[in-house]
């Protein structure tokens, strides 16, 4: 059964943190852009069952459905995630409620803090989940999804959509193609055929 909070409990963790899921062999870094609170409260990346982020790793092949059935990430989801050579980060390392509560300030000191665990960890690929949180860390206003033209550092960076539930304009099967493609870019071994999964069409970026 998934942990419950109430919404005072929640709200003390804004501003909490979550350890970065690193492990050996690390070839490819999912970017979300802050942790949500209930994350923040599990302590586990993507922990919040309403998030789509596991399912879209299940059909893209990256994790195998949950035993228990039981949405939401786990420690043992992690843990097989790291075995394979794959690991999680934020952009901003401080939980709020919301990502559109983060300032611009904020998004470019992690630009900064991103640029140095790559330079601390050198994935093969990096991939950022959410086009806005991207445009303004960065500061590119016109960038699009996908593989982006410039590097960072010695890894390839995509941006691919944001699995949050308030993401209205993805489906599981879309944000599993787009997670398939740096994966594959990575040289992770998939075991499902994300290539019958439907291409993803566009996103808002929220969680």
């Amino acid at each position: 059964m998934a942990a419950r909070f109430t919404r005072a409990e929640l709200e003390s963790y804004r501003g909490a943190t979550v350890p970065d899921l690193v492990g050996p062999g690390l070839r490819l870094v999912f970017v979300g852009i802050n942790p949500g609170l209930r994350t923040a409260a599990l302590q586990v990346h993507f922990g919040n069952p309403g998030n789509r982020f596991r399912p879209a790793l299940v059909a893209a092949g990256l994790l195998g459905p949950p035993v228990d059935g039981v949405p939401g990430m786990t420690e043992a989801d992690l843990a097989t995630l790291a075995a394979g050579g794959v690991g999680i980060t934020n952009l901003v390392p401080l939980a709020t409620a919301r990502a559109d509560e983060l300032t611009t300030e904020q998004l470019l000191a992690g630009r900064v803090r991103l640029e140095q665990f790559v330079t601390d960890h050198r994935p093969r690929v990096v991939a950022m989940l959410g086009i806005t949180a991207y445009r303004v860390a960065f500061g590119r206003p016109r960038a699009t999804p996908g593989r982006q033209p410039e590097p960072i550092g010695p890894a390839q960076l995509w941006v691919v959509p944001n699995p949050s539930g308030l993401n209205a304009h993805e489906s599981v099967a879309s944000l599993a193609a787009a997670y398939a493609e740096p994966a594959r870019a990575a040289g992770i071994a998939l075991s499902a055929s994300p290539d019958r999964l439907a291409p993803s069409t566009g996103w808002l970026d929220s969680r």
